[in-house]
């Protein structure tokens, strides 16, 4: 469904998500060795990534409340926001570099062709085949 721009609107475009966390640097180096991307602004309690080809980024965000989510979900425990899915041209490769990095394999494994992992900060996320 695509959404007609009326004249006077304004114009939306998505710049990054941002990712609670314990602690921004920590999870931005993670995220960063895994991806590959560039820092483009690090303060303590804020890190911008961007992919070198540019396009949409992640930032990460220190928040001194943060508690992880349960996965997969339970009720009265804390629910996970958001998820990211990163396609991967080798399931086995990718696993052992992202555990390399720190991530943990999930106990739970609910298809073949998708690998779901936890980051340090404890946020699932997903490999999958492209």
């Amino acid at each position: 469904m695509t959404q007609e721009m009326t004249p006077g609107s304004p114009r939306f475009s998505l710049a990054t998500v941002v990712v609670d966390c314990p602690d921004a640097q920590v999870l931005a180096r993670f995220y960063q060795r895994l991806l590959r991307w560039e820092v483009k602004f690090s303060e303590p309690d804020w890190v911008l990534l961007r992919p070198p080809e540019g396009g949409t980024g992640l930032s990460f965000q220190s928040e001194p409340g943060y508690q992880p989510p349960v996965w997969p979900e339970k009720p009265e425990e804390q629910q996970k926001m958001l998820h990211l899915d990163i396609r991967v041209d080798d399931l086995d490769e990718a696993e052992a570099y992202a555990v390399g990095l720190g991530a943990r394999r999930a106990e739970i494994q609910p298809q073949d062709d998708v690998r779901v992992f936890f980051d340090p900060a404890g946020h699932p996320f997903c490999l999958f085949l492209h």
